[in-house]
């Protein structure tokens, strides 16, 4: 379900580009550091933004430098690092572990099992650090599976309880921002849920899955999934406008405003080129 609140690569100025990696990397490098090599498997663009956006509010020292890797051994990266990096990498790893738990359960996917299995030894050092992050995350999710279960027509529902997860992600701690990152990370959250939802109606359809469009029985209706989309995203935009971001702001803003609908024109595109193809048969 994630991997959609990422940039638009194609708008980046080179700078914004180094430093977009930059951060990645030091996700990367320190979920390495503290939950092994093996958890990085899970590692998604999502917790970048998470991670700039409370580097741009909090505006924390940085360390960095640059590393060789395994995936890249031959020319280092650069990487930066702080807490607030250090809070997306464990944010990644426990989102991480109950994505697979939920893959396994719902689909019996052996490969989840063993990433679970990978995760789950990181996760009482994790929960230890940040309690109340990952009880969201535990229960916002059992929420989300029981109402798929029940096949529950209400999208806004289902898109709800994603969101508390996320709001609960952005509020680091309980201060004068709490309340506005709250909002933020709530309508994100929907919008990662609808974009999911629409990006997977096809196969959703033919596999006879859950998918909140498909409850609703209004059939496809791609206008209206986007109407929501907009919506949604339009009250992300205005808790992230009231925040005091200077920092990384124009990067923010492509990720924002431009990045987090990539994913939802390419899938439009190849869902219109398919049923060209299917009408020339």
């Amino acid at each position: 379900m994630f991997g959609y609140v990422t940039a638009n690569w194609k708008e980046l100025t080179n700078e914004q580009m180094e430093r977009y990696r930059a951060v990645y990397c030091g996700i990367c490098r320190r979920i390495r550091e503290q939950s092994g090599a093996m958890a990085r498997l899970g590692l998604s663009y999502d917790m970048v933004f998470l991670a700039l956006l409370l580097m741009s509010l909090y505006e924390p020292e940085e360390t960095s430098g640059k590393d060789s890797c395994v995936l890249h051994p031959v020319k280092p990266r650069a990487w930066v690092d702080n807490e607030y990096v250090q809070y997306a990498a464990d944010m990644n790893v426990a989102l991480a572990y109950y994505n697979c738990l939920d893959d396994w359960n719902d689909d019996g996917k052996r490969s989840a099992k063993w990433l679970a299995e990978v995760y789950e030894k990181y996760l009482p050092q994790i929960r230890q650090r940040y309690p109340r992050q990952c009880q969201a995350i535990e229960t916002s999710l059992h929420r989300l599976s029981e109402l798929e279960k029940a096949n529950c027509a209400n999208p806004d529902e289902a898109a709800g309880t994603f969101g508390a997860l996320m709001a609960q992600l952005c509020v680091y701690r309980e201060d004068l921002w709490a309340p506005t990152l709250g909002q933020l990370g709530d309508a994100l959250g929907r919008f990662i849920y609808l974009m999911d939802a629409a990006l997977d109606y096809p196969k959703d359809a033919r596999k006879g899955k859950y998918n909140p469009y498909l409850a609703m029985g209004t059939g496809k209706d791609p206008d209206r999934w986007r109407e929501y989309l907009v919506l949604t995203m339009g009250r992300a935009t205005a808790s992230f406008e009231k925040l005091p971001l200077v920092q990384d702001k124009p990067l923010m803003d492509n990720i924002l405003y431009s990045g987090v609908w990539v994913s939802y024109n390419k899938g439009k595109r190849k869902e219109e080129g398919a049923a060209n193809d299917r009408g020339s048969v």
